[in-house]
C-alpha cells in the first residue's frame, strides 16, 4: 500500500514538473513571437523612412541635416540588437522623424502633396502598430517572467533555462513627456 502511494505522488511531481516545464517554454515562445512582431512593425517602419525622405528631399534642400539625422537614425535603429539597444535607437528615430514631420508643416507645397501625406498617415498607421506590438511584448514578458520567479515553477525554471526577458523601456526622459498640444486660432 505504502508503495502504491509513493508511486503515486512520484507519478503527480513528475506530471507537475512537466507541465511547469512546458509552460515556461510556452511562456518563453510567446515573448519571442511578441519580439517578433515588433520586429516586423519596426521593419516596416524602417522601409517607409527612405521613401519619404526622398518625397521631401527636393523641396526641403536646405534642410538638409535633418533628413541626414533620419536617415542615420534610421539606420542605427536597423543595425541595433537587443531589447534596450533597439529602444534607444528607435527613440532617436521617433525624435528625428519628429523633427522631420515639424519641418514639413512649414512647407504648403509638401503639406499638399498626396505622397508626403500618404507616407505620413502610413508612418503614423505604423507607429500605433509598434506601440500595441510594444505594450503586448511587456505583457507577455512580464508573464512569463512572473512565472518562472514565483514558487514552486522556479523550482523548474533552471530545467527550462528561463531567463528573465528584458522589458521594452522608454531610454530618452523627453518621450515620457506630457505633449503640448495648442488648438488656439492665430489671432488677426
Amino acid at each position: 500500500m505504502t508503495t502504491i502511494v509513493l508511486l503515486v505522488a512520484l507519478a503527480l511531481v513528475v506530471l507537475w514538473v512537466i507541465g511547469a516545464y512546458n509552460g515556461l517554454i510556452a511562456r518563453k515562445n510567446q515573448v519571442m513571437n511578441a519580439w517578433k512582431q515588433i520586429d516586423v512593425q519596426l521593419k516596416r517602419r524602417h522601409d517607409l523612412i527612405p521613401n519619404l525622405v526622398n518625397t521631401v528631399k527636393g523641396a526641403m534642400e536646405f534642410e538638409r541635416g535633418t533628413l541626414e539625422a533620419v536617415i542615420s537614425a534610421r539606420n542605427k535603429a536597423v543595425s541595433a540588437t537587443g531589447v534596450q539597444q533597439t529602444a534607444r535607437a528607435e527613440g532617436e528615430l521617433t525624435q528625428a522623424l519628429g523633427r522631420l514631420f515639424a519641418l514639413t508643416e512649414a512647407y504648403p507645397e509638401l503639406k499638399a502633396n498626396q505622397n508626403v501625406l500618404q507616407l505620413q498617415e502610413e508612418l503614423t498607421s505604423t507607429e500605433n502598430k509598434v506601440g500595441f506590438a510594444r505594450q503586448l511584448y511587456n505583457d507577455v514578458a512580464t508573464q512569463y517572467n512572473t512565472k518562472q520567479a514565483t514558487f514552486p515553477t522556479l523550482l523548474v525554471a533552471g530545467l527550462a533555462k528561463a531567463q528573465p526577458a528584458e522589458l521594452w523601456e522608454i531610454e530618452d526622459p523627453a518621450e515620457r513627456g506630457v505633449p503640448r498640444v495648442d488648438l488656439s486660432l492665430p489671432k488677426p
